[in-house]
């Protein structure tokens, strides 16, 4: 029986990564480099990539770069791109469901809580929430299982009692080695990307309703 479920952040509820990947895309482009997706895809959903676009921008260019000029015009890029997201299609009717269905809802988030609980005030969806775990409060992000396992822990629920939502491969893969269901909602970026082991994949949270998401993974 599902008893909770738990979304990722980035990406899924807010659409933060296509915008971080156009802005790194418009700095290599400005300096005569493509930023291949393949590569970029290493670090979707983690926070400890060994990838680092600015590391690999100067290996392509055989040079140093202005580190500080370089995140100053990824950040005006990143803001700029921002101001047309708002909360990804779904989103809301899923959070309002699964209380009406006396589900517990988590979040469980590589990034750091004043990144996502500040995203989530601002998008009014932070009271839907009841226990959150971000990489402030684990040893390994995903995708390693510790923040879909300290969910559940702290829901006193069993592990195929959960469903998580995942936009991403390496988010997938924590999901399924917590023992979760996982549903793939990939996004702009990450539907390009391979992903592993999961038990459903929507290209949207309005293609499916949330009461025949449970039902087809319980069945």
């Amino acid at each position: 029986m599902i008893k909770a479920i738990i979304f990722d952040f980035d990406g899924l509820i807010y659409d933060t990564e296509v915008p971080e990947y156009k802005a790194f895309q418009e700095i290599y482009a400005e300096h005569g480099h493509e930023l291949e997706l393949g590569v970029w895809g290493q670090c979707i959903g983690t926070y400890n990539s060994a990838f680092n676009p600015y590391d690999h921008l100067e290996a392509c260019l055989g040079r140093t770069l202005d580190r500080q000029e370089l995140r100053s015009r990824h950040k005006a890029k990143f803001d700029r791109l921002m101001e047309a997201e708002t909360i990804r299609p779904g989103v809301e009717s899923y959070l309002a469901t699964a209380r009406a269905l006396g589900l517990r809802v988590g979040l469980a988030s590589s990034s750091s809580r004043e990144w996502v609980t500040g995203h989530l005030a601002k998008l009014n969806v932070a009271t839907y929430f009841e226990c959150i775990r971000v990489r402030d409060d684990v040893r390994l992000v995903k995708p390693d299982p510790e923040l879909y396992v300290q969910v559940i822990e702290a829901f006193g629920i069993a592990p195929n009692e959960a469903v998580a939502f995942e936009d991403s491969p390496n988010g997938a893969k924590a999901a399924k080695a917590a023992g979760l269901y996982c549903v793939a909602v990939p996004n702009g970026i990450t539907r390009e990307l391979t992903f592993g082991e999961v038990d459903l994949r929507l290209d949207s949270m309005t293609d499916m309703k949330l009461e025949a998401v449970i039902s087809r993974l319980s069945s």
